[in-house]
C-alpha cells in the first residue's frame, strides 16, 4: 500500500481517540477551556449521561467572531506562543487540540460573545460553516451533541447512560474542587444536581468540600497549610480512622490542575505509614503550588500526569508535611477532636511550621516546645527506664535482633489541672482490656494495649532518631549486580545512605558493594533492602525503605513491650497511661491504624438511656 497523506477529518478523529474516551473526557476539556477563559461561573448541562448532550456555558472572556473558525482548527491556541511558554505552562489547556477533536466526533455548536460586540455562533461540520449572528451574553457556550455519532465503533465501547453519567459527575466534582473562586452548576436530564456558589473564605470552601466529598469527610478532616522555600501545600486530609477500602476519595491538584500522580500518592501514603490500617487508603483534598517551570505538564495526552524537575524534593516536602500534621492526632492535639466526635481540623500554618529545616527534616512541632511538653529521650535514657516500666506494666523483657524491648513513660503526674487533661481521670478497667475515664465532656473508653503500644513505639522511634545511627560492617561485603541507572542513583545518594547506616560503594558500571547496614537491621536481607531502595530511587527520586524497615522492627518490639490484656493496673498506672497518651504523637491510633480511644459525650449517654425524652 503506498504512503499517503491522511484526510484532515481522519487526522482529527485519530487525535480525538487520544483524549476523548467518553463524555467525561469532553466535559474535562470544555471545563478547562472555560476556566482558562477567566470564567467566574460555569454551567454544565448533560443529557443521557452526556452521550446525548454535553454543554458548558461560561461568563469568561469570549472569542472574537474572526477567531471562531480558528478555535475549531487543530493546533490553534491563545495560551502559548513559544517554547518558553511551553516550559512554564500556567493554563489548563495549551495544545489547541481539544475543540477540533471533539468536533470531529460529534455535532458541536460554538457560540460566544466578547462583550464588545454582537454574539456569533459557529456549527462544526465536515463541510465547514460560516460564523452567524446569535444571541448570547458575554462568555462562551460549547454545545456537544450525539457523541461518536459518526464513529459507531467508538460508540459501541460506551457504557450505560448511568455509568457514563457517573464518570461525568465525578469529573465535575474534581474540577469544582480545583477552583473555589468559581461558581459551578450541574444539570442532568433537566434536573439541577449541584449548584455551588463561589467560596472565597475557608468556611465556604469547607462547605463546598462537604457538598462534594460528603459531610463525613469534613467531620474527620485535618486542615493542612504549609509553605516551604518554593512549594506550598494546603487542603484537607482525613483522620486515619476515616480510611477507605478503595482509593476513591483522593483529590490532588498541582497549580490548580487535577492530576493522578504516583509520586504524590506515594508521598501522601508515606505520611500515613504509621497510622493507617493495612489495606486501607487515605482520603484527602490537597493543593500543591509551585513554580510552573519546575513541573512538566506536557507528559500525557489527557494531561492527568505530570513530571517534576526535582521529584525527590516534592516527595519529601509532601510526605513530611502530612506526617507532621498527623503527628498532632493525639488527645488534646491542636484542634483534633475525639475519634467519636467531629474533627474541626488541624492547621499546620507557616507561622507554626516554617517549612523544612536545612537538613531536610521537618521543624520541631509545638508538642516539643514549652513547659510540660513531651520530651525527646536519648537511646541511653530510654534503656535506663526499661527495667522500671517492664515491672510497672508487666511487659516481658523480650529481645529481637539484640535490641531490648522497651516500654517507657514518665513518672505519674496526676496533679495536673482538669483543662490540661483531655482524657480526664481514670475510673476503672473492663475485663483488663479497656480503661474507663471521666473528662469534662463525658466518658472516655481506652484500649489499653493499643494505646500503650503507640506510646512505646513513638518513644522508641525518638530514641532511634535522636541517637547516632550505628552502622554494622559486614564481615564479607555483598556484591550486587545492578543496571547502570541503578548504580548511578546509588552513587548520587551514597552520602545520604551512609548517614542512615547503609554503606554502598560502586565497584564498576553495573556493580555495587554493600559494606555496612544499620545495626538494628543487621539480621535483615541486605541485598533485598538495597534493591528496594534502588527501586524507590528510580520510581520516586527518594527512598524511605531503611526508615520503613526500622519502623517495622520497632513496631514489633513495641507490640511485645506494651501492656498485655488482662493486666490489672492500679489507679495511678491507669492515670499515667492517660497522661502519656496526651503527650504522645499519633496517639489516636495504634501502630496498625486502629483507634486507641473513643469519647462518649453526656448527650451520647443521655440518648443511650432516653434521658430528656
Amino acid at each position: 500500500m503506498p504512503i499517503r497523506l491522511l484526510p484532515d477529518q481522519l487526522i482529527d478523529q485519530i487525535a480525538a481517540g487520544e483524549v476523548i474516551e467518553r463524555p467525561a473526557s469532553v466535559l474535562k476539556e470544555l471545563l478547562e477551556n472555560a476556566l482558562d477563559a477567566g470564567a467566574t461561573r460555569v454551567e454544565v448541562t448533560l443529557e443521557r449521561g452526556g452521550i446525548g448532550r454535553c454543554a458548558v456555558r461560561d461568563d469568561g472572556a469570549g472569542i472574537p467572531a474572526d477567531e471562531m473558525p480558528l478555535a475549531l482548527s487543530r493546533h490553534a491556541t491563545s495560551k502559548i506562543t513559544s517554547l518558553d511558554d511551553l516550559e512554564r505552562v500556567a493554563t489548563m489547556g495549551f495544545r489547541g487540540e481539544a475543540l477540533p477533536s471533539i468536533a470531529s466526533v460529534s455535532r458541536t455548536i460554538l457560540t460566544s460573545c466578547t462583550g464588545e460586540g454582537p454574539a456569533h455562533a459557529l456549527e462544526a461540520s465536515v463541510e465547514g460553516s460560516e460564523v452567524a449572528p446569535a444571541a448570547h451574553p458575554k462568555g462562551t457556550t460549547v454545545d456537544v451533541r450525539d457523541l461518536f455519532y459518526n464513529t459507531p465503533a467508538r460508540r459501541r465501547f460506551l457504557r450505560t447512560e448511568r455509568t457514563e453519567y457517573g464518570h461525568a459527575e465525578a469529573l465535575f466534582r474534581r474540577v469544582a474542587l480545583s477552583r473555589f473562586d468559581v461558581a459551578f452548576s450541574l444539570t442532568h436530564n433537566g434536573k439541577r444536581v449541584l449548584d455551588l456558589p463561589p467560596a472565597h473564605d475557608r468556611e465556604r470552601q469547607e462547605a463546598r468540600v462537604a457538598a462534594l466529598c460528603g459531610e463525613a469527610f469534613l467531620e474527620h478532616a485535618l486542615y493542612v497549610e504549609r509553605e516551604g522555600e518554593s512549594l506550598t501545600l494546603r487542603g484537607w486530609i482525613a483522620q486515619p480512622t476515616f480510611s477507605r477500602s478503595q482509593a476513591d476519595m483522593q483529590y490532588c491538584y498541582v497549580n490548580g490542575r487535577m492530576v493522578r500522580d504516583k509520586l504524590l500518592n506515594h508521598a501522601v501514603r508515606h505520611g500515613y505509614r504509621d497510622v493507617l490500617f493495612h489495606g486501607r487508603h487515605p482520603a484527602y483534598v490537597l493543593f500543591l503550588t509551585m513554580d510552573p517551570a519546575r513541573v512538566d505538564v506536557n507528559a500525557h495526552p489527557a494531561k492527568f500526569e505530570v513530571r517534576f524537575r526535582d521529584s525527590g524534593a516534592v516527595h519529601g516536602f509532601v510526605g513530611r508535611t502530612i506526617e507532621h500534621v498527623l503527628a498532632q492526632t493525639h488527645p488534646g492535639g491542636e484542634g483534633v477532636a475525639a475519634p467519636a466526635a467531629l474533627a474541626e481540623g488541624v492547621s499546620s500554618h507557616p507561622d507554626a511550621s516554617p517549612g523544612l529545616a536545612a537538613d531536610g527534616a521537618p521543624p520541631q512541632s509545638a508538642m516539643h516546645r514549652g513547659v510540660g511538653t513531651q520530651q525527646r529521650m536519648s537511646l541511653a535514657d530510654t534503656r535506663t527506664r526499661l527495667e522500671a516500666w517492664s515491672s510497672l506494666y508487666g511487659a516481658p523483657k523480650a529481645t529481637r535482633g539484640g535490641a531490648p524491648t522497651m516500654a517507657v513513660a514518665e513518672a505519674p503526674a496526676n496533679a495536673a489541672a482538669p483543662g490540661e487533661m483531655p482524657l480526664g481521670q481514670a475510673l476503672a478497667q473492663v475485663h483488663g482490656v479497656y480503661l474507663l475515664a471521666e473528662n469534662e465532656h463525658g466518658l472516655v473508653v481506652v484500649d489499653m494495649h493499643a494505646a500503650h503500644e503507640r506510646i512505646v513505639y513513638e518513644r522508641m522511634k525518638q530514641a532511634w532518631e535522636g541517637g547516632r545511627v550505628t552502622a554494622q560492617p559486614l564481615l564479607m561485603p555483598v556484591r550486587l549486580a545492578v543496571s547502570n541507572r541503578e548504580a548511578d542513583a546509588a552513587e548520587a545518594v551514597a552520602e545520604e545512605l551512609a548517614r542512615l547506616g547503609l554503606g554502598l560503594t560502586r565497584q564498576g558500571p553495573q556493580t555495587l558493594l554493600i559494606r555496612e547496614v544499620p545495626a538494628l537491621l543487621a539480621s535483615a536481607d541486605a541485598e533485598q533492602l538495597v534493591r528496594d531502595v534502588l527501586a524507590d530511587l528510580n520510581e520516586h527520586g527518594a527512598s524511605n525503605r531503611i526508615q520503613q524497615a526500622v519502623d517495622e522492627l520497632l513496631a514489633t518490639m513495641a507490640c511485645h513491650g506494651s501492656v498485655r490484656a488482662n493486666r490489672q493496673l492500679t489507679r495511678d498506672e491507669m492515670n499515667q497511661l492517660l497522661r502519656d497518651m496526651e503527650r504522645t504523637e499519633r496517639a489516636d491510633q495504634c501502630n496498625h491504624g486502629r483507634p486507641t480511644w473513643s469519647q462518649l459525650s453526656m448527650s451520647d449517654l443521655d440518648r443511650l438511656f432516653l434521658r430528656g425524652r
